[in-house]
């Protein structure tokens, strides 16, 4: 079985993928890194830079050189960074958080009218995750105040609640509802019973991706 390495920038984010590896591919051997001051220095800087590159770098390194397959980054915020990552190691599959959740998503949206709801509850994540959807599609960016403090105050029934909330009182015409973090899978249901369309968990769709590589059915 391959060794995926899973690197998280928020403490969040490690539940719900290996949940999702359990009920989706429970061979697969996993390595899980976390460094969540990766998130805290993007949210104060305001922005990526070279520096932020180097630490994404330094951990993809570690992570090929102790025997992963892959890599599956899991904090959708830093997309450049994971672009350095996939350069430096092209041999090897290196995956964005969203990358297979935006093909999905785009797939949904292309049968429709063309329209996409990203929700987050991290806002670099809305300045940057946008621009990974194909330019032909319409992202519709819903930021779910507060609902991080919340899960970050251990109150995951107030940041399901608000996540849905946020998409309630926006109430897009949309194809389909995108959860930018691995974070927001918990909330996937809370969504549903406020929404008439598909929604998408960025783990869910990264852990059928993966196991598509290299499970052969």
């Amino acid at each position: 079985m391959p060794r995926i390495a899973l690197i998280h920038a928020l403490a969040h984010s490690v539940a719900p993928v290996n949940e999702a590896f359990e009920r989706a591919w429970p061979e697969a051997v996993r390595m899980n890194l976390l460094d969540d001051s990766l998130s805290a220095d993007l949210a104060r800087e305001q922005g990526l830079d070279e520096r932020m590159n180097e630490r994404f770098l330094a951990l993809g390194d570690y992570a090929f050189r102790t025997g992963a397959s892959a890599i599956l980054f899991t904090c959708s915020a830093f997309g450049p960074c994971i672009d350095a990552v996939a350069r430096r190691w092209p041999q090897h599959p290196v995956l964005k958080p969203n990358e297979a959740m935006v093909g999905e998503a785009a797939a949904l949206a292309r049968h429709g009218r063309g329209r996409i709801a990203l929700v987050a509850t991290f806002a670099p994540t809305l300045a940057s995750m946008p621009a990974e959807f194909p330019s032909d599609l319409t992202v519709v960016p819903i930021l779910a105040e507060g609902a991080l403090a919340a899960l970050d105050a251990g109150d995951g029934a107030r940041h399901d609640a608000l996540v849905a909330q946020a998409l309630s009182r926006t109430s897009p015409d949309v194809d389909v509802v995108a959860l930018a973090q691995f974070s927001l899978a918990r909330a996937a249901d809370a969504v549903a019973k406020v929404v008439q369309v598909p929604v998408l968990t960025t783990p869910a769709s990264a852990v059928r991706a993966l196991r598509a590589r290299f499970v052969r059915n």
